[in-house]
């Protein structure tokens, strides 16, 4: 029987697309046995993503939180029922831990209002209202270890407040993030609110760093990248989120509303008494 060689393309817009260059890099197992070829997507495809999770966030942000939290805990019915296939190329563990976080978020998504809100008392007449809403767009660069779990680490908090998403997933481990673009193209979730990427992080760091659409950063990254982001973040005012490439993502501690806080911004509202 002829072994068909899997194709895997990266998700951007709620579709499957190559890179914008055409260029692939091969992919292994642990055996050193070709897998498949995997994309290296340029500057030109990060811009391309930007633009699609441009066209969603807007319908995204103005989901409901119930909504927003049914469609996550979803995401997490799916991904279980294709717990064997992505423990193959990842961990059991991991695959657990992933959906147990899915969960946890979905959890949050219609009550961190009410822990990063307020009402603030003020010497007038006037109900005063301290609300929270999503920056815009969120770049993610995933670590190395842990690349599903890492990779959905990050874009929780950022969707769960209703950004959109531009994610350069795993350099050496590509793989699951494949899968789980498969997994949200046929998933609730609309298309480029989570836009997935493949390819070497120095073709792309810069971009993400200075794409003024770009509002926010979450990455793994060394002093080097970091320094990077931070510079090139600089002219555009984005928010930098810096996590050590030794971060220990099974950890319990990335289970907070306060993730979420690190992609919104406070709005607040005045309101007369009485009208």
């Amino acid at each position: 029987m002829l072994k068909i060689t899997k194709t895997p393309k990266c998700y951007v817009g709620g579709a499957f697309i190559r890179s914008e260059s055409g260029r692939v890099a091969p992919l292994t197992d642990n055996s050193g046995n070709f897998l498949c070829n995997i994309p290296l997507c340029t500057r030109k495809d990060v811009r391309n993503a930007v633009e699609a999770a441009a066209k969603a966030g807007a319908g995204w942000a103005k989901r409901t939180p119930y909504n927003r939290a049914q469609i996550l805990y979803r995401l997490a019915e799916m991904l279980e029922s294709r717990a064997t296939e992505m423990a193959a190329v990842t961990s059991t563990r991991e695959v657990r831990s992933t959906i147990d976080r899915m969960v946890h978020y979905a959890g949050w998504a219609d009550k961190y209002e009410q822990v990063l809100g307020s009402v603030n008392p003020v010497a007038t007449s006037h109900f005063n209202f301290t609300v929270t809403e999503p920056v815009g767009i969120v770049g993610i660069l995933a670590p190395e270890d842990a690349p599903l779990l890492g990779l959905i680490t990050l874009i929780l908090p950022a969707i769960t407040a209703g950004n959109s998403v531009v994610a350069l997933a795993s350099r050496e481990c590509p793989y699951p993030a494949i899968l789980l673009g498969e997994i949200l193209a046929v998933s609730d979730l609309p298309g480029g609110v989570v836009n997935l990427i493949t390819g070497d992080r120095a073709d792309m760091l810069a971009t993400f760093a200075t794409h003024e659409h770009i509002r926010a950063i979450a990455a793994v990254a060394d002093k080097a990248d970091a320094t990077a982001l931070q510079q090139g973040a600089a002219d555009s005012v984005k928010r930098v989120v810096i996590h050590p490439p030794a971060t220990d993502w099974f950890s319990g501690k990335h289970e907070t509303p306060y993730s979420i806080r690190d992609f919104t911004e406070a709005k607040t509202i005045w309101h007369p008494i009485g009208a």
